[in-house]
């Protein structure tokens, strides 16, 4: 991938990473929907971390795949949380890439950055009153750390520098591009709104500009 020194937005092109190993996965979701995925992970990511690709359908086919860089969401994408869309938006993810054929990313960003013991003391703080992103930074947090160079290496590694991003947060598909990844569309998610998940879902309507069309 490459990046426009002239681009008033553009970060450093990251350094390249390479594909370590790849691995064929037959997966099974709880709602008993099936496919499979080719696992992909990766040396030479900056921040070190284990992330993985999941090539999906005929992902190598596509000029322009479909991609959805998904941050780890222990509580909601393992035990099925309902205090936010994550695991709805995973199994979304999955067969909407492996229809049209892409990249699922699972990203170990857990809480937006803050890692697992944070997000569950920011939920306890968030059960006083306080939304999501205030919660944060009621922590000494910031409303969002996460970083996507690693996504953009990942993507260059995998020979890919042109994507449909599947996601409703602008700042994903504004890093990325600054990364040096054209974002060709941005194709929005579906709305997984759950009694316990409202106020979550209207703290990112309202603080982040997700595009998430919520009822009044």
């Amino acid at each position: 991938m490459t990046t426009d020194p002239t681009a008033p937005d553009a970060a450093p092109a990251p350094p390249r990473a390479a594909v370590r190993t790849q691995v064929r996965i037959p997966l099974r979701f709880p709602d008993g929907w099936t496919t499979a995925a080719d696992v992909f992970t990766f040396t030479g990511l900056t921040d070190g971390k284990e992330h993985i690709a999941l090539g999906l359908g005929a992902y190598q086919d596509s000029p322009s795949p479909l991609v959805r860089p998904h941050s780890e969401c222990l509580t909601g994408d393992v035990f099925g949380s309902e205090r936010c869309d994550c695991g709805p938006q995973l199994r979304e993810a999955a067969q909407r890439i492996a229809e049209a054929g892409g990249y699922l990313l699972y990203l170990r960003q857990e809480g937006r950055g803050i890692g697992l013991y944070a997000k569950l003391d920011a939920y306890a703080l968030q059960d006083g009153g306080l939304d999501t992103y205030a919660a944060n930074r009621a922590l000494g947090r910031l409303d969002d750390e996460r970083d996507y160079t690693a996504a953009a290496q990942m993507l260059g590694a995998l020979g890919v520098d042109a994507i449909r991003l599947l996601s409703n947060n602008p700042d994903k598909a504004e890093q990325l591009a600054a990364l040096g990844v054209t974002v060709g569309e941005r194709v929005p998610t579906g709305v997984h709104l759950t009694r316990d998940n409202v106020r979550y879902l209207r703290a990112k309507a309202e603080h982040t500009h997700h595009t998430l069309d919520l009822p009044a």
